[in-house]
C-alpha cells in the first residue's frame, strides 16, 4: 500500500522550518515589498541572507542536502523537498546556508579547501553560469570557449540570465573547450571574480536578483577546471535535475498553499451586495479548482523525489512535476489576484508581487516547451512507460 505519512522526524523537520519561514521571513516581506516598490533590490542583499542563515543555523538548519562528511545533515530527497515547499510560502526567495549545487562536489582537494568549504561555510557566494543568450535551453550551442594557453586556460564569452550573479565572488563557468583530440566538449571552471569577469544587473518583470557576466579573455589557473575535461555538461544537469526533482515544484506548491489560504481568508471576509464572497459560487469553484490542482502537483513532487530516494531514475517524474508545478502556479496566483480584485493588484500585498515572480518558473532551468519535447522523447522511445506513478513494475 502506497503510503503518505511522514516520519516524526519529516513532521519535526517541518514544523521547524515552517516556524522560521512565519518568525524570519514573513515579517520581512512588507518591508522588502516597499524596498521595491521603491526602487531598490526587491530581494535580500547579500547581507540580510548572512544574517539569516547564521540564525537558521541555530535552530540546526545547516546543510539539508549536504554530505555528513562535509557536516551537512544529508537529508533524503523528500524530506528536502519538504523543507522547501515550507520555503515557498514566502514571497521572499531563501535558501539555508551549508548547501551547494551537487556539480561543486566533484571538486578536487585542493579545490574543495579553497572554494567547497568556504562556500559551505558562507565565507564565498558563486553563481551557476550557464546559460547564454543564444544558448539558453540548448547547451551544446554555447558560445562561450575556454582555450589552453600555456599552463592556464583563457574564457571568453558571454552568459546571462545568471540568478545571484552580481552578489558572486566565484562564477562556476560551463565552456566549450577541445581534448587532445580536437572533439569538442563543454568543460566547468572555478573563475575567481578578481580573475576579471565582469557582471551586470538585468531588469526583469519579477524581483529576482539576475545578471548577465562577461569573460573578456579571463585567464584561469589549469588547478581551476573543475571536474573531468569535457564532462561539464553531465555535472550541470545533474544539478539542474536534483532542483527540477526537489526545489522548485515543492516550492510552487508552497506559494500556492499560501496564496489559497489569502484567497479562503478574503473569500470569507470580504463582502458584496450583503454577501461574502464565499458564498458566490464561481469565487467557491475558484477555490475548490486551486486545492485539486495544488494536491496533484504536490503528489507528483513527492513520487519524484521518492524515486530519487528508492535509487531510480527520476529524471522524467521530474520533468512532469516542474511542468505541472509551474503551470499550477501561475493558474493559482492568476485565480487568486482576480478574488481579491483591485486589492490583489495593488504592490502592496504579496499577490501582486507573486504574480510576477512565478511567471518565470515556466521559463527557467527548462521552459514548459523544454519539457514536453523530453517527456515526449522518452515516451515515444521506449524509455518511460505509460503507466503512470506506478510505472511497470520494473526498478
Amino acid at each position: 500500500m502506497v503510503s503518505f505519512a511522514l516520519t516524526t522526524e519529516q513532521d519535526e523537520i517541518r514544523a521547524t522550518i515552517r516556524a522560521f519561514v512565519q518568525r524570519e521571513l514573513l515579517p520581512r516581506e512588507q518591508e522588502i515589498m516597499r524596498r521595491e516598490a521603491e526602487g531598490g533590490p526587491g530581494y535580500l542583499t547579500r547581507t540580510e541572507v548572512r544574517e539569516l542563515r547564521a540564525t537558521a543555523r541555530k535552530s540546526g538548519l545547516w546543510g539539508i542536502d549536504t554530505p555528513r562528511e562535509y557536516g551537512g545533515a544529508e537529508l533524503d530527497a523528500v524530506t528536502r523537498a519538504l523543507a522547501n515547499e515550507e520555503l515557498g510560502r514566502t514571497v521572499i526567495w531563501f535558501e539555508f546556508g551549508g548547501s551547494v549545487a551537487p556539480v561543486l562536489y566533484a571538486a578536487d582537494d585542493e579545490q574543495k579547501a579553497r572554494y567547497l568549504i568556504p562556500f559551505l561555510e558562507d565565507e564565498l557566494a558563486y553563481c551557476f553560469a550557464l546559460s547564454e543568450a543564444e544558448a539558453g535551453s540548448d547547451p551544446a550551442a554555447m558560445r562561450t570557449r575556454a582555450v589552453r594557453d600555456g599552463g592556464d586556460w583563457i574564457i571568453t564569452g558571454e552568459k546571462t540570465w545568471i540568478s545571484r550573479g552580481d552578489q558572486s565572488d566565484v562564477a562556476v563557468v560551463f565552456a566549450k573547450t577541445e581534448d587532445d583530440s580536437g572533439t569538442e566538449g563543454i568543460s566547468a571552471f572555478l573563475v575567481d571574480r578578481e580573475m576579471g569577469w565582469k557582471s551586470s544587473a538585468i531588469p526583469v518583470m519579477g524581483s529576482q536578483n539576475i545578471a548577465s557576466l562577461s569573460f573578456p579573455d579571463v585567464r584561469v589557473p589549469a588547478r581551476n577546471l573543475l571536474g573531468p575535461l569535457n564532462g561539464g555538461l553531465r555535472l550541470a544537469l545533474q544539478s539542474i535535475n536534483a532542483s527540477r526533482a526537489c526545489n522548485l515544484p515543492p516550492r510552487a506548491v508552497g506559494s500556492a498553499q499560501r496564496l489559497l489560504s489569502m484567497a479562503v481568508e478574503h473569500a470569507n471576509n470580504r463582502r458584496t451586495f450583503g454577501l461574502p464572497l464565499a458564498d458566490r459560487q464561481g469565487i467557491q469553484w475558484m477555490i475548490a479548482e486551486s486545492d485539486v490542482e495544488i494536491r496533484g502537483v504536490q503528489g507528483l513532487y513527492l513520487h519524484a523525489a521518492w524515486n530519487i530516494d528508492q535509487g531510480r531514475s527520476a529524471r522524467h517524474e521530474a520533468s512532469v512535476a516542474k511542468l505541472a508545478a509551474a503551470r499550477m502556479a501561475n493558474r493559482v496566483v492568476d485565480r487568486v489576484l482576480q478574488i481579491h480584485g483591485a486589492a490583489g493588484y495593488a504592490r502592496e500585498f504579496p499577490v501582486e508581487r507573486w504574480y510576477r515572480d512565478l511567471r518565470v518558473a515556466r521559463i527557467y532551468e527548462g521552459s514548459d516547451e523544454i519539457q514536453l519535447a523530453a517527456m515526449a522523447r522518452a515516451l515515444l522511445s521506449g524509455q518511460v512507460g505509460t503507466k503512470g506513478l506506478l510505472g511497470d513494475g520494473r526498478a
